[in-house]
């Protein structure tokens, strides 16, 4: 989806997501490193990254959208949080090795090809010990009508993203149909993947 897509989406003066971190991060984070540095890529308006930054994380957010890197900045100044986030298209983001402590990837659907280099990156991203966490869409959500792209393209069963993660250990890993209730665009039950993977 284009840049125009998402600054669209995120012009309102709601929060098309809700203002509330994704179940599945805000229940994983007492594994995640108590300090030290964060990325939350397809971060939208900075929801989960603003979770991040309040448990004492040094985060930084990044989405293709302008406009929703603004309203997180904006929402972390209200907040009294401090953040750096950055508009890039992930196709054109990489990070030092060795940079991060916890990457957080919650409902970022992309192109295949660009989502298994990606992965490959997370695993060169994180320090040793550091934590990657991901919640998206399966491939049956498109049925669903509840929230999640249209193309099946952009999804990926559970063990197409294991095998792109295969430099880390999994800890937990999942398949499931749970309640989703994030703001107006994810709303309803919803068949989704989940893992907590770590660096040895």
């Amino acid at each position: 989806m284009s840049n125009t897509f998402w600054d669209q989406r995120y012009s309102g003066d709601d929060l098309a997501y809700g203002k509330a971190p994704n179940d599945f991060l805000s229940s994983m984070a007492e594994r995640f490193p108590g300090s030290g540095n964060a990325l939350d890529i397809g971060a939208g308006e900075g929801r989960n990254a603003l979770f991040l930054a309040s448990r004492g994380l040094n985060v930084l957010a990044v989405d293709q959208s302008a406009v929703g890197m603004q309203k997180a900045q904006k929402l972390a100044q209200e907040r009294g949080l401090a953040l750096r986030a950055q508009a890039v298209d992930l196709q054109d983001f990489d990070a030092e090795p060795h940079s991060f402590d916890v990457i957080s990837s919650i409902f970022v659907h992309l192109p295949a090809t660009l989502r298994a280099a990606v992965h490959k990156r997370v695993a060169a991203w994180l320090k040793p010990g550091g934590v990657f966490v991901l919640e998206a869409y399966a491939p049956d959500q498109i049925a669903r009508g509840t929230g999640g792209p249209k193309d099946p393209l952009l999804l990926a069963p559970l063990e197409v993203i294991l095998g792109e993660l295969n430099a880390l250990k999994i800890e937990h890993q999942a398949a499931l149909v749970r309640t989703v209730s994030e703001g107006r665009f994810h709303t309803g039950e919803a068949s989704v993947v989940q893992i907590l993977a770590r660096k040895s």
